[in-house]
C-alpha cells in the first residue's frame, strides 16, 4: 500500500499564492510519474498539473504561466506552487501517483484531497 498526505490548502484572496504538498509513503518500489488534479463544487476532476518521470511536465491551459509542479526526490514529496490565484482556482486539489507498488504495475494512488478557496 501507498499512502499520499497532502497539505498547504486554504483560504487564499485573489492575487495570492498557496503551495501544496503531497508526501508519499509505503510500498514505492518505483514511481512512473506524479501530478496534481483538482475538482470544484459540481464539475468532474481534471488535470492541473503532471510530472511524468522521463518526460516533460505538462499543465492545463488554465494555470499555464501560473503554477508550477516539482518534486523533491529524496523525500518523495510533490509540490504544486500556485501563484496569481483566482476564483476559478477554487477547489479540492488532490495528489496523484503511479507506482510500482510491489504488486502491481503503473499502480494509481489518490491522496485525500486538499481545499483551497479563493473568495470573489
Amino acid at each position: 500500500q501507498v499512502q499520499l498526505v497532502e497539505s498547504g490548502g486554504g483560504l487564499v484572496q485573489p492575487g495570492g499564492s498557496l503551495r501544496l504538498s503531497c508526501a508519499a509513503s509505503g510500498s514505492i518500489f518505483s514511481i512512473y510519474g506524479m501530478g496534481w488534479y483538482r475538482q470544484a463544487p459540481g464539475k468532474e476532476r481534471e488535470l492541473v498539473a503532471t510530472m511524468p518521470i522521463g518526460a516533460s511536465t505538462n499543465y492545463a491551459d488554465s494555470v499555464k504561466g501560473r503554477f508550477t509542479i516539482s518534486r523533491d526526490n529524496a523525500k518523495n514529496t510533490l509540490y504544486l506552487q500556485m501563484n496569481s490565484l483566482n476564483v476559478e482556482d477554487t477547489a479540492v486539489y488532490y495528489c496523484k501517483v503511479d507506482v510500482f507498488d510491489g504488486i502491481r504495475t503503473m499502480a494509481p494512488y489518490w491522496g485525500q484531497g486538499t481545499q483551497v478557496t479563493v473568495p470573489q
